[in-house]
């Protein structure tokens, strides 16, 4: 059982930044693959962006250039760095852990780009 916690959600105006970052439990995260997901109202959850346990990163077209995923091993945590924010990036953010056969989720943290 892997347990995945989201932190700095929140409000930002257009064009502004944010850091998200999803702590993870589990002596092996080193090996899982970690990604970040969102759903917006009324919409399906998409995956934004995704980084494999050897550092590999791939992004959805809707956030290159302005998104970076990274992790930091040594603390158990992925991040997600998002620049020029739009109102249609407003959306719940989930980071979710794959190990093996096994697709973990956190609770999500909401992120709203309005000014």
């Amino acid at each position: 059982q892997v347990q995945l916690v989201e932190f700095g959600g929140g409000p930002v105006e257009p064009g502004g930044y944010r850091r998200l970052s999803c702590a993870a439990s589990g002596s092996i995260f080193r090996l899982y693959t970690m990604g970040w997901s969102r759903q917006a109202p009324g919409k399906q959850r998409e995956l934004v962006a995704a980084m494999t346990s050897g550092g590999s990163a791939n992004y959805a077209d809707s956030v290159k250039g302005r998104f970076t995923i990274s992790r930091d091993n040594a603390k158990n945590t992925v991040y997600l760095e998002m620049n020029s924010l739009k109102p249609e990036d407003t959306a719940v953010y989930y980071c979710n852990a794959v190990t093996g056969t096994n697709n973990y989720w956190g609770q999500g943290t909401q992120v709203t780009v309005s000014s």
